[in-house]
């Protein structure tokens, strides 16, 4: 990745850390499910929350490549705890993106104050959560589905739609509102502790100061670049898990697997066979590696232009991270399944839980349809035209 001051290594070495320790149970948690209240709260004490929030509002002030790295580091150890960490980021760089300066300056300082960590309930594909205009505010009541992050989360990013109007407006409200309930109810076969399940509103007044609504009043091409960062979030994601996935994979191998019958050497580690394969997966991850750190360096030159960003380096991004979330989610793919060929048949015991790596990529990669990502470059490729803004592009 691109981090290239001492402080940005500090906050790496701390990722490290903790994504060393999040590895140690990382399988038996991912059986349980639920949240990872303890690994939460590290990432709380560690301060990694406040990065990418100014330093004019008490935060970090960092850069999104650094945020991104770390959210690698985060899935090596534990895909979950990677992407409860990006999409964090996510929705507290969102005020910034569609939001005033008056609303960064409400929201900011009491996140950094709280060591806030941000949930959301914003699915914008369904409008399941309608609001009704009061003298302030609006009155919320429906469900959203897939709150990632919102179980033990302080704040929640929301999307809603005027019951009249149908405009689709963004907002932030405290997870303890009264009228909302945190349903808790994920209970897929990937990314079993990133809390996605489904956030109830009864009657909940949301303040006008919490609504989020200057990009409809005000739209830039800054404020349509939140689909970039979440497809450049999860690319991470997957190279993080395809990274953990080997390193798993060559402990196993060092210290289990046995040289095929045929192959003529006494340990597993000179198998030809074995080396070969090996050398195919690091390079899939190092490709994937590479196309997403050139994209993360165009976030970095887009996130500093701010409203200053013009159409075409809005649509430079998009192109760039599609390509590399397409490249990094078959990566991941591949080397999460073929790990197993490098470590043997006594490897698929569940006792190791090895296959939450490709269940948690499974789970991401169909986030989005990668179809539609290739089309998104393909193109701009042939034709020179950039994907028309939406929440995926």
């Amino acid at each position: 990745m691109t981090a290239t001051t001492v402080k940005e290594e500090i906050y790496l070495d701390q990722a490290k850390k903790l994504s060393v320790s999040f590895a140690k149970d990382a399988a038996q948690r991912d059986k349980e499910g639920g949240t990872p209240k303890q690994q939460k709260d590290a990432i709380r004490q560690s301060g990694l929350l406040n990065l990418l929030i100014p330093q004019k509002y008490g935060g970090e002030g960092a850069k999104w490549s650094t945020a991104l790295a770390i959210v690698r580091e985060l899935a090596k150890g534990d895909a979950a705890l990677g992407h409860l960490y990006g999409y964090h980021s996510l929705f507290v760089s969102d005020v910034r993106i569609k939001g005033t300066e008056e609303q960064q300056a409400y929201f900011y300082p009491l996140s950094v104050q709280q060591q806030a960590f941000w949930g959301n309930a914003s699915n914008p594909l369904v409008e399941s959560l309608k609001g009704d205009k009061q003298s302030q505010g609006y009155l919320l009541n429906g469900t959203k589905a897939f709150g990632s992050g919102s179980p033990d989360s302080q704040y929640l990013w929301l999307s809603f739609n005027d019951r009249e109007t149908g405009q689709y407006l963004n907002g932030v409200v405290p997870t303890d509102r009264t009228g909302i309930t945190v349903k808790d109810d994920w209970n897929a076969m990937g990314q079993r502790q990133t809390g996605s399940g489904n956030v109830d509103f009864e009657n909940v007044q949301i303040e006008e100061h919490e609504v989020i609504q200057d990009f409809v009043e005000n739209p830039t091409p800054f404020s349509t670049i939140g689909a970039s960062l979440s497809q450049i979030i999860l690319t991470n994601v997957f190279i993080g898990s395809a990274f953990g996935a080997i390193e798993e994979a060559q402990n196993y191998t060092a210290s289990k697997t046995r040289p095929w019958l045929t192959s003529g050497v006494e340990k597993a580690s000179d198998d030809p066979g074995i080396l070969r394969k090996y050398g195919e997966l690091w390079i899939q991850a190092k490709a994937a590696s590479a196309l997403a750190d050139e994209a993360a360096l165009i976030l970095d030159e887009a996130w500093e232009k701010g409203k200053k960003l013009t159409e075409e380096e809005r649509g430079n991004l998009a192109v760039h991270v599609a390509a590399a979330n397409v490249f990094a989610g078959n990566a991941a793919l591949d080397i999460t399944s073929k790990i197993f060929e490098v470590m043997g048949a006594r490897s698929v015991h569940a006792e190791y839980g090895y296959d939450r790596f490709w269940r948690n990529v499974r789970t991401h990669t169909l986030h989005n349809p990668a179809e539609y990502k290739l089309r998104t470059v393909g193109s701009w490729v042939l034709n020179q035209q950039y994907p028309i803004p939406n929440p995926y592009a």
